[in-house]
């Protein structure tokens, strides 16, 4: 079986590089000249780990090839998936299906033979269904089908993601669409791996539902945070004591800044859309929307509060600008709703992330980027954390205070244990628990219930 996939983005990377890895045959394409020469020559242009020796190997190997040429790729493929961007519509909360659609007409001009073609972009429901009837008309002649095989994959962990999933959806409308899809994913069947078989519209739905129920989880703790912050309670030890029910688990129980990233903000958004173009509102994703918006609004309020009522003159070091942790994705981040904000209110701004800089640079002006986290506390008033990398959590806080004029360490990925505080002299601002004042030393009681940790 010969694969192409359309789009070198995040997901057409990660499954061209994983297809050649099951043995397949893969053409990966992409319009952009600077991405195609840097994939030639090894340089793999987002960082997610395990990719790179993947591309190597299979590359090296001769099953993964990279060319901005579609019309061959696509005249000797047996499936062609598009893997292509469908962003936000700019004004509007549903998708932009423009690059699909354009892709469907370059396939059916170059299609030769029965060809599968198969939506791995994230789309809402009837995409597939149109997607059709656009590569129909083009190509009255054609023989083809159409399928929806939505993928899965978070980022940090999407190599992973996808050698070893939960599932693998394939939403077919036809026996041979469905034949040629469990033939594509026969090594993850031999592997116990269910394979569930939908139609088209089935699939592309499940997608948007299972995102955007992960994102109601999100809304939903960051808000019991909050009472908890009013009532005294203790955020983890509610969500462990909610999540140890099998019926809800443990999982994206985790209170933080909100969402961001390239998927739950866009896809929340396009189901909220599609409810209302079929005449269902779907009130409880606006709300979750709406709540996720004015989570990351009230972190500048959060940080001038702990700091002392005015952020003017002040000097606020961030820890970590991507949307979350093993990704350098920027997209829909905390960071950049919290510094543009603290810097209208006349704060300057240091930040250090471990590999998110590249991209902060080209989004944020006057950020003093740092070489790493004590570097940024130099000088600082407060230190925020705003993304939860592994590399934070073993910080020195003593070393951290050290060098700040004020000693205030805002954790807003609850990162520390309460005890790691002792004798740090921070005060310590975090989500969802009381705030920590020093002295806090060894020997002193911490005053919160025995048994809290991060």
């Amino acid at each position: 079986m010969k694969l192409t996939v359309i789009g070198a983005g995040y997901v057409g990377l990660v499954s061209a590089a994983c297809f050649a890895d099951f043995g397949y045959e893969v053409t990966c394409v992409d319009k952009d000249p600077r991405k195609i020469a840097a994939l030639e020559n090894g340089r793999i242009p987002i960082y997610e780990q395990g990719l790179e020796p993947i591309v190597a190997s299979n590359r090296q190997a001769g099953r993964l090839v990279f060319t901005e040429n579609l019309k061959d790729a696509v005249a000797s493929a047996d499936v062609v998936l598009i893997a292509v961007g469908t962003p936000t519509r700019e004004g509007e909360d549903a998708a932009d299906l423009s690059y699909v659609y354009a892709a469907g007409e370059e396939i059916a001009r170059a299609m030769q033979g029965f060809t599968v073609i198969v939506t791995k972009s994230t789309v809402p429901v009837g995409t597939a269904a149109k997607l059709r009837a656009i590569i129909a008309k083009a190509r009255p002649d054609g023989d083809f089908e159409v399928a929806s095989n939505p993928e899965f994959m978070r980022e940090g962990s999407a190599v992973e993601d996808f050698l070893r999933p939960d599932r693998v959806v394939i939403g077919v409308n036809s026996e041979r669409a469905e034949l040629a899809l469990r033939q594509l994913y026969r090594p993850l069947a031999a592997k116990d791996v269910p394979i569930v078989a939908t139609s088209c519209e089935a699939a592309e739905i499940i997608k948007y539902a299972a995102n955007t129920f992960l994102a109601t989880r999100i809304a939903f703790v960051n808000q019991l945070a909050d009472l908890c912050e009013r009532v005294g309670a203790d955020i983890q030890d509610v969500a462990r004591g909610m999540g140890l029910d099998k019926r809800i688990g443990l999982q994206f129980l985790n209170p933080g800044p909100g969402f961001g990233g390239s998927c739950f903000p866009k896809d929340t958004r396009a189901l909220a859309a599609t409810a209302r173009t079929y005449g269902g509102p779907f009130s409880i994703v606006e709300n979750v929307i709406a709540a996720n918006e004015a989570r990351k609004k009230a972190l500048a309020d959060r940080i001038q509060n702990a700091i002392g009522g005015s952020l003017q003159g002040k000097k606020i070091a961030i820890l970590g600008i991507a949307f979350k942790a093993e990704t350098d994705d920027i997209r829909d981040a905390a960071a950049l709703t919290v510094i543009p904000e603290l810097q209208k209110r006349g704060a300057s701004v240091a930040a250090f992330d471990p590999v998110a800089m590249d991209n902060g640079r080209n989004a944020f002006e006057s950020v003093q980027w740092c070489a790493d986290a004590y570097s940024a506390s130099i000088g600082a008033d407060a230190v925020v954390v705003l993304t939860e990398w592994n590399v934070f959590r073993g910080l020195n806080l003593t070393r951290l205070a050290k060098d700040m004029r004020q000693k205030i360490l805002i954790d807003f990925r609850n990162l520390f244990a309460l005890h790691d505080l002792r004798g740090s002299g921070l005060t310590y601002h975090s989500i969802g628990r009381n705030k920590v004042t020093p002295p806090v030393s060894d020997t002193s009681v911490i005053p919160f219930k025995t048994g809290h940790s991060a």
